[in-house]
């Protein structure tokens, strides 16, 4: 079973991009991997380096990022097309494209605009993107496999945004943290930017306290400023997951769920609905028939799918069956691990899924040797799968 690394950040002055980036930085990630990731990204006019600083007694990275361009307001539509064509890791590129997209229906939700029409200010400049797809190779140069977060620090009063001056913590960042353990500070000081909350809002598995693991690094990132009482920084833990009752072949993972009821649509186009889905990279997609007001027969469309693609999915949702509104939620999917073999039978190759508690042919491939070979499918799924036994014992 593959090792599961987690990244468990520690927020309690708050949590900002450079912050995160700067922890990871500090934690041991690779400066010259970071940087190699991001001049894939085909940016010009931008720097990155490091300083080590003091923050009321704690040594902290502070990440310092240069950039030479004017203040540049991007559309999150840019922003795709920027990390889509970039040649960098899919991890990486899948955990940006997570983040941008929060903070897209965060800022859409507060400005009440659609996520394609949102203009980013200060999270479209260049430095944060720097600041986010830089976070994101970290993480990737440490080999984390699961993001967590402890309670967020956010302050009190008044902040000026590009739209004047609005509450801290910012709207954007109370959409962002919903359902996130925070902690108010008497600090009139914007300790969690939105960045910072899109970070951990769109990578963070859970919320709360550190998770059963052994501990192989931390590191603290430093924000700009120095408090009298506080150390400004954002303090990361990376370590190896503690194995479930020590012998677990588990793993888990948050995943977005969009439903939809729909009472106006054919059975033909759901199909064809459901097929484009598939096609759109949904994990799965099932239909479930309801009784609606005036008794009226209808389904639920269900997709489960990545965060990264759940944006994409829900235009395609929109553009093939007409509905008006889509349910989007988050749910917490564990899996077992699975192998497949390959086993010949005849000439003709089958695969059999094996995991701790079942084996078994996939269905597809059986039916196409069945018939060619002119025996039962279930007597050819039996032998597949005592072959692929066989070959593991």
């Amino acid at each position: 079973m593959t090792e599961r690394i987690i990244a468990w950040f520690n927020p309690f002055s708050g949590i900002a991009g450079d912050m995160t980036l700067g922890s990871l930085l500090d934690a041991g990630a690779d400066l010259n991997f970071v940087i190699n990731i991001l001049n894939n990204l085909n940016l010009d006019n931008w720097g990155l380096k490091t300083e080590i600083v003091d923050r009321n007694g704690l040594t902290a990275t502070r990440a310092v990022v240069t950039t030479y361009e004017e203040h540049h307001h991007r559309r999150w539509k840019d922003i795709q097309k920027i990390l889509q064509s970039a040649d960098i890791p899919e991890r990486v590129k899948i955990r940006a494209l997570a983040i941008f997209e929060a903070l897209a229906k965060s800022e859409g939700a507060v400005h009440g605009i659609p996520a394609d029409e949102v203009h980013f200010h200060e999270v479209g400049a260049l430095d944060a993107l720097i600041d986010i797809v830089g976070s994101c190779a970290a993480l990737e140069s440490l080999a984390v496999t699961e993001v967590h977060v402890g309670p967020i620090a956010i302050g009190i009063g008044t902040i000026t945004a590009a739209h004047g001056v609005i509450p801290n913590p910012p709207p954007a960042v109370i959409h962002l943290l919903n359902k996130f353990l925070t902690i108010g500070v008497d600090l009139n000081v914007e300790l969690t930017t939105p960045t910072g909350a899109a970070i951990v809002s769109a990578l963070a598995m859970s919320s709360g306290p550190m998770p059963s693991m052994t501990i192989t690094g931390s590191g603290y990132g430093a924000g700009t400023k120095n408090f009298p009482e506080r150390s400004n920084t954002t303090q990361v833990i990376i370590g190896i997951a503690s194995p479930d009752n020590g012998s677990s072949t588990n793993s888990s993972e948050i995943l977005t769920e969009l439903t939809t009821n729909i009472d106006d649509v054919t059975g033909e186009y759901l199909a064809h609905a459901m097929t484009k889905l598939r096609e759109g990279g949904a994990l799965d997609v099932w239909l479930t028939p309801i009784i609606m007001k005036k008794n009226r027969p209808a389904n639920t469309l269900s997709i489960l799918a990545k965060n990264s693609d759940a944006y994409g999915l829900a235009e395609i949702l929109f553009q093939l069956t007409g509905t008006l509104g889509i349910r989007k939620s988050e749910v917490y999917r564990i899996t077992q691990e699975r192998q497949i073999i390959q086993v010949e039978i005849q000439g003709q190759t089958i695969d059999v899924k094996v995991s701790a508690n079942r084996i078994k042919a996939e269905f597809e491939q059986v039916l196409l040797a069945a018939e060619l070979l002119g025996l039962s499918p279930i007597d050819l799924a039996r032998q597949a799968e005592q072959i692929a036994a066989n070959q593991l014992a």
